[in-house]
């Protein structure tokens, strides 16, 4: 069994800051690619950023220069670091982790069961 567990939204004010952190637990092997989702009432989900094993990043473009991702390894944990938040970044934050189980080849993708962001204007 795996699971992952986030914490660390909450309501804050425009140009505040957030830390979010998404730790995995289980039966686990390694895990490769982790990333950061978001997604508002109505919207679809969309990819926030991205760390691979190795420590490479990815970032879209509305959060560049504002949000930071990192990994601990050793913890099988991974956090956003979010500055100068905007309106437009309220959603709910999903952690996304690609996983290989103990005595499993594949690796398939585990999901966070989210945390909410709100950011007031």
């Amino acid at each position: 069994q795996v699971q992952l567990v986030e914490s660390g939204g909450g309501l804050v004010q425009a140009g505040g800051s957030l830390r979010l952190s998404c730790a995995a637990s289980g039966d686990i092997a390694s895990i490769n690619t982790m990333g950061w989702y978001r997604q508002a009432p109505g919207m679809q989900r969309e990819l926030v950023a991205s760390i691979s094993r190795a420590g490479y990043t990815n970032y879209a473009d509305s959060v560049k220069g504002r949000f930071t991702i990192s990994r601990d390894n050793a913890k099988k944990t991974e956090y956003l670091q979010m500055n100068s938040l905007k309106p437009e970044d309220t959603a709910k934050y999903y952690c996304k982790f690609g996983i290989r189980r103990v005595g499993v080849t594949m690796t398939l993708d585990y999901w966070g069961q989210g945390t909410q962001v709100t950011v007031s204007s």
